[in-house]
């Protein structure tokens, strides 16, 4: 308070010391009149035997400040009036700092959130994945990067560890809801006890579920998402303990989960407990995802090593029926493979960031230099003022710090803007994201984002800044020149060693632009290389998909089920402009969790019974059909067979090949599942479907029919409950042919819920988002790049043009040709641009190996790019040239040399 009260007070202290000043002047005044002196006289001997006022109220009124600080404040408002009385060229610098750093704070924002914010759970750093490497699984690395639990292995590693506070398994799934409005089918999570337990996040109201729940015949209770819990029952706090239908079970609500949770990165609707039976489960079924909590001061080596001592356990524990060897899967050599959650949260999202980040912030270097640029042409027009200042006595540091004061203020105004660029940048990336881009919802600007900004802008402010401060107000060559060529400067051109520092700044953006560009150009050929890849299925656009579950609930008899999909299909064929359909467990790029196991073929022995594993798909008649997917050898399916259980499969063309030499050589062969399993001829091969994306191999796939003999044999089936049915029609994507599908399964079944409706074609697009993504970052890099560096280079020319005016007018007075005159200043630009095409190829040459697991059928050193971006670069740097060049040929020598 004293110090505020101090500041406050010192214009009225100011004003005493004013007036005592003047009422002693008067006063001694006075005195001397009346010793005689005439009143002018007696003034002036006064002020004489006072002393300077001036001085001495300096002298006084310091008492009261702070000259360090007002001498900053006093520097300030110097800058703001500077910048006031050159607007143009604040709102240049502005505009190019708001941009860069805008971009470099949203980039920053991403991988805050994404890879360097902790998981939202209380101590995430001891959550961790339990996953299983299975080397000796033949074939399973081709389709499937780790090894699932079983329901076995969870029951033994929850009772047997000792490296765990809790553990548990999961898995994605979905629910038929009935009895609310319309039917309605929800992603749900499927847990297991110690889930919940593992994340340790309170229920947001009722309770979690509880050992009781895991129980096949225990509570038979489920637990809401809080965004469902909103959109379904408009958050009505006494929703806990009402009954729902769910798969047309009856559930009662256990409690609703907190805002934004999720079990590790899936976002579900309803909670549902897993009900294993220990009686009955066996050491197979490798379908659930582990997750486990470390007890304090338990590592992850230790974890990996109490898992693998109990993967014996397991094995001495369980067995896959009477007559099985239980110890058979140590042909698979399965080994732990622990990893901290976060990882498996973020997977492989933080390259593409990391990418992203280096890209930006390059951009942000070529801003900088821009700005340098700029701030050196105005530090050249300020150059006579300043040396004027250092001979009355301003010292080099002095006039250093005021021009740092005036960057580093660009930056911070820069840097306030930036935050209202990032901040929009943020909104549409949220908005318009790609949707496989982990913990998107959770990507915002906080403390640390601002707090990047803040540093960012201090640091750009002193970079830019430092260029103009070495060059004009630490050395003393400047100044000096400055101050004697007062009279002279007028006809003088410029000097070669003003030039050389802007020209080492264009050189140096000139170079950054080629690496930026040559990262987009080899993004764009990925993107076109990864279209031009046939995914196994045509015209997307006119393929409508659906999803459809029958739990086994509502119809229990595997054979209807197949009659009631069968009627579905008969009843979507029937809407106008459909001209195929069909279904099958998964279609290509959904994500669907696929079916797998070994392969045996007839007549060739296995060592150890290990045959290889190979992806499974179970398909109706049709579906090839309709997805566009080529029929390579033989056949279809067809309902006769498919009714008759007649024992038959397809195969894809690769695995035809690596199993018989050729698709035609596969038709007629056998090949079975299992031992007590029949013999299935081959019927037909199809073409391989990239089922995860264009940019993964084929996997070799094995395609069953959707109605088969069961595991139990004769008088058994199986069929798939959960199908996506596909539609080949015009119409496709529209919302009154999905109104129209809709009405059509309802007329089959009023209780079956519609899922994940749309076409092939947004599928595909959702599995090239993230290219999508980095290509159009690094594009938006590469254009600001390209924009900044030219911009550069017009400057330099530009500038040069100004300086050199009484040159050219001399040069033409003297006869000189306007062509060669244009071409001097092109033939300038060119040179700068070589020197930093060569220095950014040999650059992007060595970070370009970086972005090597980003690309796509593209090489690092794709010949092409490196050919075609210097090209480019060249040919607008001439271009850029040519104006102010053009503007130097067109000057007037009479009116050049009368204004010099």
């Amino acid at each position: 308070m004293k110090v505020l009260s101090r500041l406050l007070s010192r214009g009225r202290r100011y004003d005493d010391l004013s007036v005592s000043i003047q009422e002693h002047i008067e006063e001694r005044t006075e005195e001397l009149i009346a010793e005689g002196l005439t009143p002018k006289l007696a003034r002036q001997t006064a002020r004489r035997e006072f002393g300077n006022v001036a001085l001495i109220q300096e002298r006084s009124r310091e008492v009261w400040q702070w000259p360090a600080l007002e001498s900053i404040l006093a520097d300030f408002k110097l800058t703001f009036r500077r910048l006031k009385k050159s607007p143009g060229f604040a709102a240049t610098v502005l505009l190019t700092l708001a941009i860069g750093i805008g971009a470099n704070t949203a980039v920053f924002s991403v991988l805050n959130s994404v890879l360097l914010r902790p998981l939202p759970y209380p101590e995430p750093e001891q959550l961790v994945s339990l996953h299983l490497n299975a080397p000796g699984a033949p074939g399973l690395a081709e389709f499937r990067s780790e090894l699932r639990l079983s329901a076995s292995m969870y029951l033994t590693f929850a009772a047997h560890n000792r490296a765990f506070q809790s553990v548990g398994v999961w898995g994605p799934g979905t629910a038929s809801i009935t009895g609310l409005a319309q039917p309605e089918q929800v992603d749900t999570a499927l847990i297991s006890g110690g889930v919940l337990e593992s994340l340790n996040v309170p229920a947001f109201k009722g309770q979690w579920l509880t050992a009781a729940d895991q129980d096949a015949h225990g509570l038979g209770r489920v637990m809401l998402s809080y965004g469902y819990w909103q959109r379904r029952f408009g958050g009505d706090p006494g929703v806990v303990g009402r009954t729902i239908s769910v798969n047309s079970q009856q559930r009662v609500i256990a409690g609703v989960m907190p805002r934004g949770f999720k079990i590790v990165n899936y976002d579900f609707d309803l909670l549902v407990p897993l009900a294993f039976d220990p009686v009955n489960e066996q050491l197979a079924g490798f379908a659930y995802r582990g997750i486990g909590r470390l007890r304090p001061g338990v590592a992850i080596p230790q974890a990996n090593a109490d898992v693998a001592n109990l993967l014996n356990v397991w094995m001495d524990s369980w067995s896959n029926g009477p007559g099985s060897d239980s110890h058979w899967y140590l042909r698979w050599k399965i080994a732990p493979a622990l990893e901290p959650l976060k990882d498996t949260v973020v997977g492989s999202i933080h390259k593409v960031l990391w990418v992203v980040m280096g890209t930006i912030g390059m951009v942000m270097l070529i801003a900088c230099t821009n700005v340098a640029n700029l701030l050196l042409v105005r530090a050249d027009a300020r150059q006579q003022e300043l040396a004027v200042r250092s001979a009355l006595g301003a010292g080099r540091w002095r006039i250093a710090r005021e021009l740092l004061l005036e960057s580093v203020t660009l930056g911070l105004l820069g840097g306030a803007a930036g935050v209202a660029v990032a901040y929009a940048g943020l909104r549409l990336l949220r908005a318009v994201g790609p949707v496989n881009l982990p913990r998107l919802s959770e990507i915002s600007l906080d403390g640390r984002s601002v707090a990047f900004t803040l540093i960012l802008s201090v640091l750009s402010g002193l970079f830019f800044g430092a260029i103009p401060v070495l060059r004009y107000a630490l050395r003393n060559g400047p100044l000096r020149q400055g101050l004697t060529s007062l009279g002279a400067m007028r006809t003088a051109s410029v000097s070669r060693e003003r030039q050389r520092g802007r020209d080492l700044l264009v050189v140096a953006q000139v170079g950054m632009a080629l690496v930026l560009l040559i990262g987009a150009v080899l993004m764009i050929r990925t993107f076109l290389a990864m279209r031009d890849v046939g995914p196994g299925f045509s015209d997307p656009a006119s393929i409508q998909v659906m999803r459809l579950s029958i739990p086994d609930t509502l119809v229990r008899d595997p054979q209807t089920v197949v009659r009631m999909q069968n009627n579905i299909l008969d009843k979507l064929a029937a809407i106008p402009g459909v001209s195929s359909t069909g279904f099958a467990a998964s279609v290509p790029m959904s994500g669907a969790e696929p079916a797998w196991n070994n392969i045996y073929i007839e007549g060739k022995n296995y060592a150890g019974d290990n045959a290889p594993m190979r992806l499974f798909n179970f398909v109706s008649p049709g579906y090839f059909q309709t997805a566009g997917t080529r029929i390579v050898a033989g056949r279809e399916f067809t309902w006769e067979e498919v009714y008759n259980l007649r024992p038959i499969g397809m195969v894809s063309e690769s695995l035809a090949r690596e199993l018989w030499g050729s698709p035609q050589a596969a038709i007629g062969k056998h090949f079975r599942e299992w031992e007590s399993m029949p013999w299935h001829e081959v019927v037909g091969v199809v073409q391989d479907v990239r089922e995860n994306g264009v940019d993964q191999v084929s996997p070799a796939t094995v395609y069953w029919p959707s109605m088969m003999q069961g595991i139990y044999g004769p008088g058994t089936f199986d069929a798939r409950r959960t199908v996506y049915f596909a539609l080949h029609t015009p119409r496709a994507g529209t919302q009154a042919f999905i109104n129209e599908m809709q009405q059509a399964v309802w007329s089959v079944n009023s209780n079956l819920p519609v899922a994940e409706v749309s076409t092939m074609q947004d599928i595909y697009s959702d599995s090239m988002a993230r290219t999508s993504f980095t290509l159009g970052m690094l594009a938006i890099a590469g254009t600001m790049a390209l924009a900044l560096g030219i911009l550069g280079i017009y400057g330099v020319i530009s500038y040069a043009v100004s300086q050199r005016t009484r040159e050219i007018g001399i040069r033409l007075a003297l006869g000189a040709q306007k062509s060669k005159l244009k071409w001097m200043f092109v033939r300038s630009a060119l040179l700068l641009t070589a020197v930093g095409v060569a220095i950014g190829m040999g650059t992007a040459a060595a970070l370009m190996r970086l972005m090597k697991s980003l690309l796509f059928g593209i090489s690092p050193l794709d010949p092409f790019t490196y050919i075609a971006v210097p090209l480019i670069l060249t040919a607008s740097a001439a271009l850029a040239s040519y104006l102010p060049a053009r503007r130097a040929a067109a000057v007037d020598p009479v009116e050049a040399l009368r204004a010099d």
